[in-house]
């Protein structure tokens, strides 16, 4: 574990965009004697937190070396471009790399897509951030690539964003050194994938047991029991009745997207 015997804690590096809140959320009602402290990281620099100790596990933009990192895939983000509000492109649903071939498109050193160079034209200098080049947008100097969390994040009253549907894509991963996989790394991953208290992987917590989980179990035992060995009433044959336990409507959905920004 981390920290000391008597005081344990987990620390979770999490890069900008990446939204730890749920799972702090269930990490708070599971574990309410260990704390979780949240470590904001650049996403250049998150790598290096984790090797150095200071955070167990991370929230990262893949790739990652996988020779030294565990990683769980968690999501993958649409990217955007992000514009004033009175570009031309704020005036349709989504655009394609080719439509911003003669935008200045910006680069900032502190990338997340991984190209080597953006579409459009390239900007005199790359700013230093993500943040930096979003003032330039505002200037009205030109246009942004980003993953659509960056865009939420970054947000401004005069800038809007648009999908772009044939460029590369940001993966956000839940990321920890392999030969560090405490016990409180795994119940972070169990919380991240899902798994219940009472999850047959890794260890119970102590503050859920003897809370009625047998009392839960008899009763669905009970009403197994009892209610499961029911005779159908005369005149009526056993089984699903129509509209109940029959086959699941095969209606479609009408899709749609929404306008972004």
């Amino acid at each position: 574990m981390t920290g000391s015997d008597n005081s344990p804690s987990f620390r979770l590096a999490y890069v900008p965009g990446a939204t730890p809140a749920k799972w702090v959320r269930i990490w708070n009602e599971r574990l309410p004697d260990i704390p979780l402290t949240l470590v904001d990281v650049p996403a250049a620099r998150v790598a290096e937190v984790l090797r150095e100790g200071a955070a167990d596990a991370g929230l990262v933009r893949l790739p990652v070396d996988r020779t030294y990192f565990s990683a769980i895939p968690l999501y993958t983000e649409t990217t955007v471009v992000v514009v004033p509000k009175d570009h031309a492109v704020a005036a349709v649903d989504e655009v394609t790399a080719e439509d911003l071939a003669d935008e200045i498109v910006f680069h900032p050193l502190d990338d997340t897509l991984g190209w080597e160079q953006p579409p459009g034209r390239p900007a005199i200098e790359r700013p230093a951030t993500t943040a930096d080049a979003i003032e330039l947008v505002a200037a009205g100097v030109g246009v942004l690539l980003v993953p659509q969390s960056l865009a939420r994040l970054h947000h401004r009253r005069d800038l809007t964003y648009r999908p772009v549907t044939d460029v590369p894509q940001s993966s956000v991963a839940l990321a920890w050194p392999e030969e560090a996989t405490t016990d409180l790394v795994e119940q972070f991953i169990g919380i991240v994938r899902g798994r219940t208290v009472n999850s047959t992987r890794g260890r119970p917590l102590p503050e859920t047991q003897g809370k009625g989980g047998t009392a839960r179990r008899s009763g669905r035992a009970a009403s197994g029991t009892k209610g499961g060995g029911r005779k159908p009433a005369p005149g009526k044959r056993g089984g699903a009745q129509p509209g109940r336990g029959g086959r699941p409507g095969t209606g479609r959905g009408k899709g749609g997207g929404r306008r972004a920004g």
